[in-house]
């Protein structure tokens, strides 16, 4: 059978009503089961986000199936008149793109868009599947770059397992949300995507350097990326399943004031904007010290900052940015915090208990942030010994522990939530800042990307505090970042919790399987009018199956992600409670292996 002719085998009806992009076609009588057999092969007619098409001379008009109804259901709907005996079937399709075959170059001239619309009672056609490998094919034109940017990601539903390649410049340049629910193969997902760019050559041995940050909340990336990556923890201990795992340095000095602030106070003390006054005077303070700006609290004359933080001298010192990443030391802080601040509530109000209480709280909680062993990579006090700003990026962007390995997972699982909000706050911030303070050439050479799992925690669309800093520096990403060549992943379980601000730079979805209604009419508010249909079958999708769409993919489509080995997983499967309990229940002793290291009387892994 010639391609793309209009063979009568392949029609399936008339069309009745062009509506924009939108149109409605009765099907003929005699399809009385919905397919038709073509070269041994059954097709069937109606099934959503198939493709059909419309012959219009040497044009081919395409649109995908959005639903198929009765015509008396039609009538219904529209407030017509109703006839018993009709029980025709419509269907109804969103046109998406025009073509020009050229049979004697066996290719397809394909551009997106629709200029010329059909016409009622022009026949519509079935597509083949030799046909949809051509159409996408034809859609995956090669960018204007050095080197081709399609990268597979898995094969189009219907259309003889072709190829579908994403645009690495558009999906991760232009920003890109993953989103699924549980068990739908979102972290799969994830895992595919960052392998292929691993596997991807731009010349005959030449692999690509990617800068890919993965913030990983529940540790499960590590498995998928055993020698690929470099795994950051708060320990640096081997595990169980044979992954290394490289202390994280982000030392609490690199923290801008709100992140400190965050971190030290936290959400739920009544006296917070008084405790935020203290927090931010003795990061200034400290700040300063170290700068050689003012003197310490152990200097005869280290008293003179009272007056300054009261601002009775005028001197330029008072207009120091809080925020600069300068070096300070914890202690300084401390001093401020119990004399200085003390002193001022003295003089100004006999300090009262309460006062003094509110300032006993600050060190109380700066004591326990600096008693926690799991803290130790972001609390311990600025020595000589300390890392630099640029050993610290070095982490995230840089050839680093002597590897050349371009994804980063950083590990954040097990961390408490005061914590791993600032901590996210403040390396998307850390990145940001170094891209912005890079030169337009420099930007050219090393685009970064930040993936984002459980993306609904950092940035959730009913605002949480102790995620506010987070929030802040990523809807800056969202807006900005593509301009400094700072790429964004949201990956969700639950699209409706994302903030909508910032799921709406998105310009690229890969959708799984979402079972709540709230989730999918949450992602059909940023899909274009056009591509409705396609979130009708969200709830209806396969595990690995997904709609995509958006600049990066060739066409909006339905795929199949491609298939990983155990070993390139995540460690993301659900724990078995059948397999659990056939084990006896435990020994005191085998449960004080977990109480030692919840305490710290050991490492954890």
């Amino acid at each position: 059978m010639n391609l793309f002719k209009e063979h009568a085998d392949l029609r399936i009806g008339k069309i009745i009503e062009v509506n924009g992009n939108s149109i409605k076609i009765e099907l003929d009588s005699n399809l009385g089961n919905l397919n038709r057999t073509i070269k041994g092969r059954v097709y069937s007619i109606g099934q959503m986000a198939s493709v059909i098409k419309i012959h219009f001379g040497r044009r081919i008009i395409f649109g995908f199936v959005k639903m198929l109804r009765m015509s008396s259901e039609a009538d219904l709907l529209e407030n017509a008149k109703i006839t018993p005996s009709d029980d025709s079937r419509i269907l109804e399709a969103d046109l998406f793109g025009e073509a020009i075959w050229s049979e004697a170059s066996s290719e397809l001239d394909f551009n997106r868009g629709v200029e010329t619309y059909p016409l009622p009672l022009q026949y519509a056609y079935l597509t083949t599947r030799e046909e949809l490998e051509k159409i996408y094919l034809a859609a995956e034109k090669k960018a204007e770059s050095t080197f081709d940017p399609m990268i597979p990601i898995g094969t189009y539903i219907g259309s003889n397992k072709a190829v579908c390649r994403a645009n690495i410049d558009k999906l991760f340049g232009n920003h890109c949300a993953i989103l699924g629910s549980t068990g739908a193969g979102k972290s799969a997902t994830v895992a595919a995507i960052l392998h292929a760019i691993l596997e991807y050559k731009f010349e005959k041995d030449k692999s690509l350097s990617p800068r890919i940050i993965l913030i990983d909340p529940h540790g499960e990336y590590a498995k998928a990326f055993k020698d690929k990556a470099i795994v950051y923890r708060a320990y640096s201990e081997a595990s169980a399943s044979g992954e290394t795992f490289f202390n994280l340095k982000l030392p609490y000095w690199l923290m801008s004031g709100d992140e400190f602030r965050a971190m030290v106070i936290g959400k739920t003390e009544h006296e917070a904007t008084s405790q935020n006054n203290i927090v931010y005077e003795a990061l200034s303070y400290a700040r300063m010290v170290e700068a050689g700006i003012v003197k310490s609290m152990d200097d005869p004359n280290g008293e003179q900052i009272a007056d300054l933080m009261e601002g009775k001298k005028e001197d330029d010192r008072s207009n120091f940015d809080r925020d600069k990443p300068i070096p300070f030391k914890l202690e300084e802080i401390i001093k401020h915090i119990d004399k200085v601040q003390g002193r001022k509530k003295n003089t100004q109000n006999n300090l009262s208990m309460t006062d003094r209480k509110t300032i006993e709280s600050v060190l109380r909680k700066l004591r326990v942030l600096r008693s926690n062993p799991q803290l130790n990579f972001i609390m311990d006090e600025f020595d000589g010994s300390s890392p630099t700003i640029e050993t610290i990026l070095t982490q995230f962007v840089g050839k680093n522990e002597g590897q050349d390995k371009g994804i980063r997972i950083i590990d954040i699982s097990g961390l408490p939530n005061e914590i791993s909000g600032p901590l996210t706050a403040l390396i998307s911030r850390l990145l940001f800042q170094y891209k912005l303070w890079q030169t337009p050439e420099e930007r050219r050479k090393d685009p970064v990307l930040i993936a984002c799992e459980e993306a609904h925690r950092y940035v959730p669309n009913h605002g949480e505090a102790q995620y506010k800093e987070a929030q802040e520096s990523i809807r800056r990403i969202a807006k900005e970042g593509r301009k400094y060549g700072i790429g964004l992943m949201l990956i969700s379980q639950r699209p409706s919790d994302v903030e909508s601000t910032v799921l709406s730079q998105c310009n690229s979805w890969i959708v799984l399987r979402l079972t709540n209604s709230q989730d999918q009419e949450h992602v059909g508010r940023f899909l274009p009018d056009s591509l409705s249909g396609l979130t009708r079958i969200l709830s209806s999708l396969t595990r690995r199956e997904a709609v995509f769409v958006g600049e990066a993919a060739a066409l909006p489509s339905r795929i199949k992600i491609k298939y990983l080995s155990k070993s390139q997983l995540p460690d993301s499967s659900d724990i078995s409670f059948i397999d659990g309990w056939t084990n006896e229940l435990l020994e005191s002793k085998d449960i004080s292996t977990t109480t030692n290291k919840w305490i710290g009387v050991t490492k954890t892994s």
